[in-house]
């Protein structure tokens, strides 16, 4: 930019010099070598002081820059290391307040940069002009990264806010160095509930055990039946002696299923498991576990109503519908529905419409019901592409913290992080247990749920694996034949939620 550069200098004395020799402030001749340089300035902090001859401060500002840029690469050098960072709160807020002084710093050094080595004898217009640009490329910049240190906050927020008060008496005692406490499969049980996550008297009418393999990320996902009859608990838990042939009781039949759990255990019996934060969702792990003969670790509760949100805030998902499925309506009350999902392949649906894709019962079973659902969560996790995610980052994290509630410790979320990233590329099975001729929800032979969880397990599980002791059974029958046909294969959900209309 020699030709556009002028240097302030005594008369007769060699250009860009002084009387004494020394050399002064390197200066553009014209507006649009102004900010050329400035741009160079903002791209390489340091670079505009440097071609204006102000070498120290132009060091000052240059080597830190590079230093910090040579340093991102190790800090997330990969997915697993963003995504510890997006679970410590405490790194987060950092981020922010770095973001935030980096930005600072940048803006003061670009204006400075344009202010040394504009030229003298600029107009007025042309000197507003120059500044007015100078401007708008601290805003453009300043936008994103604003936005970034933002989003940081929101999101050291949101973890903060569903993993704090998570005191509970039924997770495991681990440490960070052995985050699964010798054991070869981490169980979480993942719940949709029918209100505010922290409202008493919620119904869990989603319930899942997440079975999930420590080592290679091989996952089976077991689908109950929210209306299942006589839930197990382990033998060593307080519920046991209670309930020894299983939660049962006078009075209304609805109050004793599965999904009554949660609400009644507390009423009935407050405190029995022990100090916790949630006695609905230990008393719910603890029937899981009882039933299916397999230690319930952790859990995770969903508020179904804000569900709608959730899927508001993504744009929707798509799915397969196979036949109508209804909106609103009653079936022991005679309403009708007032609408219905229309079968077809490739259907996207609104939040409002997603909702009752996975909670429509009128003319369909609560077995189809709970299929309907597991394809729903395979929808929501095809539709979390990072661009969606981002674009409406703000929405989605409001909707979670009022949707969320779960008792994993945050000192376990990096390791899960990590085990999500071998899930990703693992084998993940889908197992619902309907009614049929060896299953029925109203008496279940909880022998052969075992046996059908060993065996939806056994491909992927190591036989020294430790599990919860199974209730002993106490009828008089004789215990049913172990079945020849793997029970789970009948009911992979995959199948369910492909389109075949017939």
């Amino acid at each position: 930019m020699a030709d556009s550069t002028a240097t302030t200098a005594r008369p007769g004395s060699p250009h860009g010099a002084t009387a004494g020799g020394r050399r002064r402030t390197r200066r553009a001749r014209t507006l649009a070598g102004a900010l050329g340089v400035t741009v160079l300035g903002a791209v390489l902090p340091g670079a505009g002081f440097l071609w204006g001859r102000r070498i120290v401060l132009g060091l000052l500002v240059l080597v830190p820059a590079l230093g910090v840029v040579a340093a991102v690469p190790f800090q997330v050098r990969d997915l697993e290391t963003a995504l510890n960072l997006a679970v410590d709160p405490s790194r987060l807020k950092v981020v922010a307040w770095v973001l935030g002084g980096v930005l600072l710093l940048w803006a003061v050094t670009v204006v400075a940069t344009y202010w040394l080595v504009r030229p003298r004898d600029l107009s007025r217009p042309a000197g507003f002009l120059g500044g007015a640009l100078v401007a708008l490329l601290c805003l453009a910049v300043a936008a994103p990264v604003t936005l970034s240190a933002y989003y940081a906050r929101v999101q050291a927020d949101l973890v903060t806010h569903v993993f704090k008060d998570n005191r509970t008496a039924t997770a495991p005692l681990v440490t960070m160095e052995d985050p699964w406490g010798g054991h070869d499969r981490v169980n979480v049980l993942l719940l949709g509930g029918d209100g505010s996550v922290t409202r008493e008297g919620v119904r869990t009418d989603t319930v899942i055990l997440m079975s999930m393999d420590t080592r290679t990320g091989d996952t089976v996902m077991f689908s109950l039946p929210r209306n299942m009859m006589n839930a197990q608990f382990p033998v060593d838990s307080p519920l046991h002696d209670l309930y020894p042939d299983g939660f049962r009781g006078d009075g209304d039949p609805a109050a004793w299923m599965l999904n009554a759990v949660y609400g009644q255990v507390p009423i009935l019996h407050p405190g029995i498991l022990g100090r916790s934060d949630n006695e609905g969702a230990d008393a719910v792990k603890q029937a899981v576990a009882g039933s299916l003969g397999v230690k319930v670790d952790y859990y995770m509760l969903v508020n179904l109503q804000g569900f709608e949100q959730i899927v508001d805030a993504m744009g929707g998902v798509t799915v397969n519908i196979n036949e109508p499925v209804a909106i609103h309506g009653n079936t022991d009350l005679g309403i009708p529905p007032v609408g219905y999902l229309q079968p077809g392949p490739n259907q996207r649906l609104n939040g409002y419409e997603a909702l009752w894709f996975a909670r429509g019962r009128w003319g369909s079973d609560d077995y189809e019901r709970m299929l309907r659902q597991r394809c729903m969560v395979n929808a929501l996790v095809e539709e979390a592409k990072p661009l969606n995610l981002l674009r409406r980052y703000q929405s989605l994290a409001a909707a979670g913290k009022e949707i969320v509630r779960t008792d994993i410790p945050s000192k376990l979320l990096p390791a899960f992080v990590d085990l999500s990233l071998r899930i990703k590329d693992a084998s993940v099975r889908s197992v619902a247990f309907v009614s049929s001729d060896k299953f029925f929800p109203g008496d279940p032979d909880f022998e052969w749920l075992r046996d059908a969880v060993d065996r939806a397990l056994a491909p992927q599980r190591d036989p020294a694996r430790p599990s919860s002791p199974r209730p002993t059974p106490t009828d008089a029958d004789e215990p049913a034949p172990t079945p020849t046909v793997d029970p789970g294969a009948a009911t992979e959900v995959a199948d369910s939620c492909a389109y075949h209309p017939e």
